[in-house]
């Protein structure tokens, strides 16, 4: 399953819906807005995703892994919209026979994901200035 959401991701819920008595490993890889990026302070962060384009394909990765890896489970949510210093962007969860194969698809999606989805980071700045990071062709759409 793959989702994008403006809530905040419930890691425990992710968490509980990977266990599985067939499964011996269970990943979870959560990346959380940190408060700097290239030696520059960052006080917020938005995100901006094209929905349907990015649910579709977000989908799509993670059924890859489940084939590749033999995966009993595998889940990632992307937050959307606002978020403020330490909160979770983007959670995805996997649970396999094995601990190599959960961390390899933990890996998998999560880079996936980053390389492949329509989403958007917007970073925000203490001298009230922003900028769109990783967004070299949306740039002039999106210049704010």
């Amino acid at each position: 399953m793959f989702r994008l959401t403006t809530d905040p991701i419930d890691s425990g819920a992710l968490r509980a819906a990977a266990g599985d008595p067939h499964a011996g490993a269970v990943s979870v890889f959560e990346g959380t807005v940190r408060n700097h990026h290239q030696g520059r302070q960052v006080v917020r962060l938005e995100y901006e995703a094209h929905a349907a384009v990015a649910e579709k394909e977000g989908q799509r990765i993670v059924n890859d892994a489940i084939e590749r890896f033999g995966l009993d489970c595998a889940q990632a949510i992307h937050r959307t919209g606002p978020l403020e210093i330490g909160e979770s962007a983007v959670i995805v969860t996997v649970s396999s026979p094995h601990r190599a194969e959960a961390f390899e698809a933990c890996r998998f999606i999560i880079d996936e994901i980053k390389h492949r989805l329509p989403i958007w980071k917007k970073e925000f700045y203490p001298d009230g200035s922003s900028s769109w990071v990783g967004c070299e062709g949306c740039r002039q759409g999106h210049q704010h």
